[in-house]
């Protein structure tokens, strides 16, 4: 199991937050890859840690389905299951349109014009053929929205379900397109328009696009 040396170490974390941040990312971007054993002793040593946070972090990341654990056996990274897109993004809709919903009201002009700036800039990595910083920037844009419907039980099983989406398209799974410029726009005008409804129906339409997408491949 080759762990990568260069990378940062968050400060004013937990040592378990740290260490499920860490192996969740290098999960979702292929580092650590489909059906690979983890070494929890390995895992502690690359991140400076001892072996309890490891530990703790590898159940929670259990729990959330991105790895297996075997008792007596070892725990492995989980399969990719790419049809699992049909079973992730339906709800992942949902709760991101109710985040629109909840937000509105509440949305800022700064706040909007911050989203608008992210957007220019995703629909230039788009342009760019950037992938990984177009999906990077749609992940800021969309968690800004969910941060302001202010509601921590939507924060939290947005994340989990967001982090599986993420860790599909990099194996390729999921694509983005300028549609979703449009669509970020459209959401930015129901905002100033304190158009809850509507925020709420583009939001949902813009995840299960992905859905239709993936259909036609």
């Amino acid at each position: 199991m080759p762990i990568p040396t260069d990378f940062s170490i968050p400060v004013r974390m937990t040592a378990k937050k740290r260490a499920f941040t860490q192996i969740q990312t290098w999960i979702i971007d292929g580092t650590l890859q489909p059906n690979e054993k983890l070494n929890d002793a390995d895992l502690a040593q690359a991140l400076g840690v001892s072996r309890t946070p490891i530990r703790e972090a590898l159940q929670l990341l259990n729990v959330q389905g991105f790895v297996e654990m075997f008792p007596g056996v070892g725990t492995q990274v989980t399969p990719v299951k790419k049809e699992d897109v049909k079973k992730i993004l339906p709800p992942l809709g949902v709760l991101q349109a109710l985040a629109s919903e909840l937000a509105t009201p509440l949305m800022t002009q700064e706040v909007i014009d911050s989203l608008r700036d992210i957007n220019r800039r995703f629909a230039e990595a788009i342009a760019k053929g950037d992938s990984i910083s177009a999906i990077k920037l749609d992940e800021q844009f969309h968690n800004i929205i969910v941060e302001n419907a202010q509601n921590q039980y939507i924060t939290n099983s947005v994340s989990m379900l967001q982090a599986h989406v993420f860790r599909l398209f990099f194996h390729d799974s999921i694509i983005v397109t300028e549609k979703s410029v449009d669509e970020h726009e459209e959401i930015l005008k129901a905002f100033e328009k304190k158009d809850k409804a509507g925020a709420a129906a583009i939001s949902r339409t813009n995840w299960l696009r992905i859905l239709e997408m993936f259909e036609e491949k």
